[in-house]
Parts: structure tokens; sequence; C-alpha cells
């Protein structure tokens, strides 16, 4: 998972060696540590001509980010003539991140290294119909159960990140009603927590969050345009350029789910008009299997609100094992992610393109195939590059894992993740 060779270069001529033309400063240090992630293992001179900076300004940034614990010397390269290069890696065990994936089903709690790898995970029972006040109250004891349980200390803590569907006002995390979590219409869950709790909390939105894990723990370079299409109760997008998080005005770009795909389709909750989650996302898909439910049977489907996530894999296994009727309803909806995710490419002109979220889990690699085949026919720039597809190797907890990696960005790589304050 973790290539030990130099990642910096790729398809495009001339970028392993792209000078960034960075002034030293305080973006300089997470430039050091977004090459040094991607690359795996890398020297100081390397670094010089990655960047443009100078010896003296690099040499610098490193020791601090040694004294600091954040990276550490790991042997020598080959020699290519002269002294041999000293390698510098990230140290993973300097810091953790927890991450919180709040949701009407379930709840996971994730603590993560700083490149990415778990460390503990618990899932428990979601919010449910409780009031964002007691879920606020059981979250902090779940929080500080958790992390004695998995054995990390306060001062290794850079901080919990809580994260789950839009919209969500980041600046003062307040959840400015999810659709799943009606309750929870301008709760003020950052403040709520932020009370109770000794480390710095985050709330942001899931697929965002996803997308930065995926881009984290992938070691995807920074020059690649990346983005990560996240299924769970709706559908969102996540999308990093130049390292980091591209989160609009609000913090909420990449509602993949509220692009229009009939123009005078299905009203949405959102106040558009046939957005892609009303004919694509879970609840949809179960909407029109319940249409024929006389056809499913056999398959133990609740067509309930609380076993939607349950109905939705139950159907994805049968689409994937072949059922006709299954199949058909799965690929109705992978088609139409397939046609908004064409959109979101020709936007941005990715590279590389991740699928995540729940409703990933099982059916994934339909949602792939279909993605891939309708890039490959329609994508604006296809002849000048192709696009990477890959499924997410964590699905299920890829949003759980993207708010550790949250919280862990914004403290090694300060201005590309979110300001950490207590």
């Amino acid at each position: 998972m973790w290539p030990s060779h130099y990642a910096l270069d790729d398809r495009r001529e001339g970028q392993m060696a792209r000078r960034e033309s960075v002034q030293s400063g305080p973006g300089s240090q997470a430039l050091i540590v977004d090459l040094i992630r991607s690359a795996g293992t890398i020297s100081r001179t390397e670094l010089t001509e990655a960047t443009g900076l100078t010896q003296p300004s690099i040499s610098n940034i490193v020791r601090r980010l040694i004294e600091d614990g954040l990276v550490r010397e790991t042997g020598r390269a080959a020699p290519r003539g002269g002294k041999p290069r000293t390698l510098l890696e990230i140290n993973a065990s300097a810091k953790y991140g927890i991450g919180v994936q709040l949701g009407f089903e379930s709840i996971t709690l994730v603590a993560t290294d700083v490149r990415g790898g778990v460390v503990g995970r618990q899932l428990v029972d979601g919010a449910g119909s409780a009031t964002p006040e007691q879920v606020t109250d059981r979250l902090v004891t779940l929080y500080r159960d958790f992390v004695a349980g998995v054995g990390l200390v306060a001062p290794s803590i850079a901080g919990v990140a809580v994260v789950a569907p839009g919209p969500i006002a980041q600046l003062g995390g307040v959840l400015l009603g999810p659709p799943t979590l009606v309750r929870w219409d301008d709760f003020p869950l950052q403040q709520a927590l932020q009370e109770s709790l000794d480390v710095p909390v985050v709330v942001d939105n899931d697929a965002a969050a996803a997308a930065v894990g995926e881009f984290w723990s992938r070691q995807v370079s920074r020059t690649e345009s990346f983005a990560c299409v996240y299924m769970g109760t709706g559908i969102g997008a996540g999308m990093v350029l130049g390292g980091a998080l591209y989160r609009g005005s609000s913090s909420n770009a990449g509602e993949l789910g509220h692009i229009s795909i009939e123009v005078d389709g299905v009203p949405c909750h959102c106040g558009n008009r046939g957005c892609l989650e009303r004919y694509a996302a879970p609840a949809a898909v179960m909407a029109a299997a319940e249409a024929v439910r006389d056809r499913l049977d056999g398959l133990g489907l609740g067509f309930a609100p609380e076993t939607l996530s349950r109905d939705f894999d139950q159907l994805a296994r049968a689409a994937v094992s072949g059922h006709e009727v299954a199949l058909g309803l799965i690929r109705f909806s992978a088609d139409r992610v397939a046609a908004a995710t064409v959109t979101l490419a020709n936007l941005l002109d990715l590279d590389r393109l991740v699928l995540a979220g729940p409703g990933m889990a099982v059916a994934g690699s339909l949602y792939a195939r279909a993605i891939r085949e309708r890039l490959e026919e329609r994508f604006f720039a296809r002849r000048a590059h192709p696009i990477v597809v890959e499924l997410s190797a964590n699905p299920r907890d890829a949003a759980a894992i993207g708010a550790a990696s949250l919280v862990l960005q914004g403290t090694i790589a300060p201005g590309h993740g979110p300001a950490l304050t207590r």
C-alpha cells in the first residue's frame, strides 16, 4: 500500500521536477509535508528540486518537522555519485486523529495514525430519533471510552472530527438540516462537543472527509486533480486540488447528488428538481424496488426507513449474484451516477476518482464499471488522458477515516486542513 519509490512524477511531461515557486513561510510546511507523504520516502535534495525553495529553507523546515516528531530520517538512498542522500518519511505514530461518522442508523468511531492507518474502530447504534442533546452526551462518553480502549493519551491526539451528510456550516460546526437527521436542523454540534472535550473539535461533511482520507492514505500526488464520489444515504463528492480540499464559499462544494439529471424532474427537498439523488441514491432505488416487490421475494427486504441500509445491501448482493430484477435496479442507479460523474470530471479535468461510502460497499464494482465506460465514451478530455477509477479499500468507514485525516492534515500540514482551535 505504501510505495517506497519517489512518486512525484505522473503522466504529464516535466511534472516530476515541477517547481512550486513558493516562498518560505507557513504554507511551505504544508507543501513539504505533502511531498513527503505522497513520495513515501524522499531526500532533502529532491524536496529542493520539486519546490524551488532554497536548500537552507528546506533544511530549516525539515529540522522543525523532525524536532516536532512529525518527520524522521530513515536510512540512505542508493548513491548516485557523491555523498549518499538521507531519506525522510512521515512519522506515522507522531499524532493520532479521531473520526466520528454520525448517521441515523449507525455511528462509527475510528482512530488513525498520521499515514491513515486505522489503529482502532468501533461501530455503535446511530442517532435514530433521539434529540441532538442526547446524542451529543452519548458522543462524549463514546469518545472517552474509545480513546481509553485504544490506549491513546491526550497529548498524542490531534483532535476529533465529526462528519455527517450536508449541508453544514463548517465555520461554527452547525448542521443545517441533514436529510436523515431531521431533528438536527441548526444544531451547533461543534460548540456542544467542544464544551465537554479537551481536544480540538471539527464538524464537516462526510463526502469531503472521505476525499481527504482517500487522498491522504493512497499517497496521491498533489499534482493530481483528485475526487471521491461518496454514496451513503445521499450522493456527494469531495475534491482535492493542489493538495487541499476544495470547499467552495461555505464548505458545501461537491453536492453531486443535487446536480439535475432531469430538467423538470422530481422535486427535491433541496429546492431543485430532477436531482441525481432522487433517481440513484439508496432511498430512490429501494422505492423503485418496492414497486416491484413481488418480483423480489426471498431477499428479505423490509422496505422501511430504519432498514434502508440493510435493504440496499441485500439488493446489491442479489444484483452482484445475477438476480435479474435487482441487477436492473442497481444498473439504473449506476448509470445515473455515471452520467453525473462525467459532468464532475469535465468541470475539474480529473486525474483520479475513488468511489466510497456504504452504498459502494457491496455493488461498488457495478458502479465502477458504469463510470469507467461512461468516462471512456464521453469525458471531454479523454483523448488527452484517461481517468483512473478505483474503489475505496474501506468504503463503509471512508468518511470516519477521512474525518480523522482532516484533523491530522490540519495539524501537520497547516493551510491544507481545517484550522484547529479549542
